[in-house]
């Protein structure tokens, strides 16, 4: 493990969240340098016994072009590393520079103390958001991105929330630096969030943090769904159809009122008020959790995959898979990030899978 000195610093929170502007907003901070959903550990076999696969890099920018989308160079990093934590320090140094490291990504949603094991001088910022408006922008993105298009990803949305209220109540208690915020008091006051992130990380305010001008969003993927992020201008919440089924939407109001309970009234912050009292019955809490873990275990079955399959099968898969997307998509300009180490073998069907 390298010397720790600031850092480093974990952002998550669930898909559509709000944790791509988070990122964006942070990353103005000449003193912050995070890179966006590396998901380097979602490929726990690449390191094991003291050694890393000799291939992992490529492997890893299969998965999601986390080494090209971040513009880093092959050469400049170590083939062989003794495990994931020294592989994601090496990495997250490389790309930060002399900048705080560190990584956003929603998929660390249910790894938090695993995270905090790895890094114990690791801070956290969680950002929540009122389930239903989480649930709704999925659907919306699901009609630019087949990712939010796939079985499941409501209910691993919805119970999302609470593995990382566990992950985060968790971490509270082990003593970790973690500082939390909404995504509703974030676009309504930038200014007021940013400070307070500021104080918790010990850097001085930018104002340039409370604003999208001049962001630096290359290593976000190069997808529709990410329209609104790339913008000049934070937009908040606005007045717009509704797009949840009724029973998609009682589902989570029955949810809602369930977590209040349980927390005395104290998570989540929002929605403030139901428009139904129910909570959701013994057989529903059953059926959804079985349900969540099995597309939890599915999950990390990709992530296994990825990392000891035939370098010859993946590379076959994202070419079919890109070949089976839809003309729109195919058309999607590709980041200039996803272009920039020739070396290693990438293709851009993977940054449509967010």
């Amino acid at each position: 493990m390298l010397e720790a000195s600031s850092g480093p610093v974990f952002v998550v929170g669930i898909w559509r969240s709000g944790t791509s502007l988070l990122y964006s907003l942070l990353n103005q901070h000449p003193q912050l340098s995070l890179m966006y959903e590396s998901d380097l550990l979602l490929l726990p076999k690449l390191f094991g016994n003291g050694h890393s696969r000799s291939d992992w890099k490529q492997r890893w920018d299969l998965l999601n072009e986390g080494f090209s989308r971040h513009q880093l160079e092959a050469k400049a990093l170590p083939d062989d590393l003794p495990d994931m934590a020294t592989a994601m320090e090496v990495v997250g140094r490389a790309y930060a520079g002399s900048a705080i490291w560190g990584c956003k990504s929603p998929s660390y949603y249910d790894r938090l103390e695993q995270l905090a094991g790895m890094f114990p001088n690791a801070r956290f910022i969680i950002i929540w958001r009122d389930p239903a408006g989480t649930c709704r922008s999925i659907v919306r993105a699901a009609k630019k991105s087949g990712w939010f298009d796939k079985n499941g990803i409501l209910v691993r949305a919805l119970l999302g929330n609470r593995e990382m209220k566990r992950g985060c109540d968790a971490l509270l208690a082990r003593g970790c630096k973690v500082h939390q915020l909404q995504y509703e008091e974030l676009v309504r006051d930038p200014v007021g969030n940013m400070q307070a992130i500021c104080a918790f990380l010990g850097i001085p305010f930018e104002p340039k943090m409370a604003s999208l001008e001049g962001a630096d969003r290359s290593a976000i993927f190069a997808a529709d769904h990410h329209t609104m992020v790339k913008t000049e201008k934070i937009v908040a919440n606005v007045n717009r159809p509704e797009v949840l089924p009724a029973p998609v939407l009682k589902k989570i109001q029955r949810y809602v009122n369930y977590w209040r309970r349980e927390s005395v009234g104290k998570w989540p912050a929002y929605p403030k008020t139901t428009q139904i009292e129910e909570e959701p019955s013994a057989f529903e809490l059953a059926r959804d959790a079985a349900e969540f873990r099995w597309f939890c275990a599915w999950d990390r079955f990709v992530g296994n995959v990825f990392s000891v399959a035939p370098m010859g099968m993946l590379n076959a898969y994202r070419k079919l898979k890109w070949h089976l997307q839809s003309p729109e998509k195919k058309s999607t300009p590709v980041s200039p990030a996803s272009k920039a180490s020739p070396e290693l073998e990438t293709h851009s069907a993977s940054s449509a899978r967010r």
